[in-house]
């Protein structure tokens, strides 16, 4: 039997809220941290795969970041890439005293563009024994020419995101698009991506579906693939081909200082946040790692 708990914890900033899903253990169990994409909210694929892992007995944490979802914080929805670290450690170090927790086993999963947020912890915060990325977001200045449009379209993007910047300053007002739209150009994924736009899978009323502007530098400037020879832990890469940017995954995977592995499979991008067989292949893995890796 598994149990979920809604619970808040300070971040930096202002107060978290989250969900911790307990596995009935009787003792204290292994603690994870589990994040998703960029923008999303808890609800969107960090509880499903938080509730996962619980089911195969280990205490899992998601949680909304600062100025996302149930959390507290202002300016609300800007992807903060520093911001979203600390919170991190701040879910961590509510992990660690949590009853339920054995806090000398933590570890770490992220989906998507969490896995940046999760190796940049990882990389600084001891506390965390093991790490697991699952369809892996990982970039660096190459690997963001390559995806949206090379260097003229990323300085475009940041000169965008310095004039928003500079009227929130001002005024205090966010210029918001819409994260994924299939007729604004201005959206930041502009296409017809139904996970995000379909209410039975991710068009949730719980995710706004809104991007703001001024996080297009801090976004496209960050890069994860130098944290790579930072990270001791043990280290999962979950992966596909004809999901998000598989180079910037091997460069990250060939980077690491650690004992490093990886699993190719198959599916889209999409398919890991919600599919099966993508999700239960993926948990399964990601079990199997914190279980030989966090002992």
């Amino acid at each position: 039997m598994t149990t979920q708990q809604k619970v808040t914890f300070a971040g930096g900033e202002a107060t978290l809220t989250g969900n911790l899903f307990l596995p009935d253990t009787g003792a204290p169990a292994p603690g994870i941290v589990v994040a998703g994409t960029w923008t999303s909210v808890k609800e969107l694929m960090a509880d499903r795969y938080a509730e996962r892992l619980a089911d195969r007995g280990y205490a899992a944490l998601s949680f909304d970041f600062t100025g996302f979802g149930e959390s507290g914080g202002e300016p609300r929805d800007v992807e903060d890439p520093a911001r979203k670290v600390r919170d991190i450690h701040h879910a961590v170090t509510f992990l660690a005293s949590h009853p339920s927790v054995d806090a000398g086993r933590l570890g770490a999963l992220g989906i998507c563009a969490a896995a940046m947020y999760m190796a940049d912890n990882a990389a600084h915060d001891p506390r965390v024994g093991s790490l697991a990325l699952v369809a892996p977001w990982l970039h660096d200045a190459a690997v963001c020419e390559d995806a949206y449009g090379g260097a003229d379209a990323v300085a475009q993007r940041i000169t965008l995101a310095r004039k928003a910047r500079a009227r929130f300053e001002e005024t205090g007002e966010v210029e918001y698009v819409p994260v994924v739209s299939a007729t604004d150009a201005r959206a930041a994924m502009p296409y017809d991506i139904d996970f995000y736009l379909n209410p039975a899978r991710g068009g949730i009323p719980a995710w706004p579906n809104r991007f703001a502007v001024m996080a297009w530098e801090g976004w496209l400037t960050y890069d994860s693939i130098a944290l790579a020879p930072l990270i001791t832990q043990p280290t999962l890469l979950v992966h596909s081909e004809d999901a998000a940017i598989p180079d910037g995954a091997r460069r990250f995977h060939a980077g690491l200082a650690g004992p490093r592995d990886i699993l190719w499979t198959e599916g889209v991008q999409f398919d890991f946040y919600d599919q099966d067989p993508q999700v239960t292949l993926a948990a399964d893995t990601v079990a199997l790692h914190f279980g030989r890796t966090l002992r």
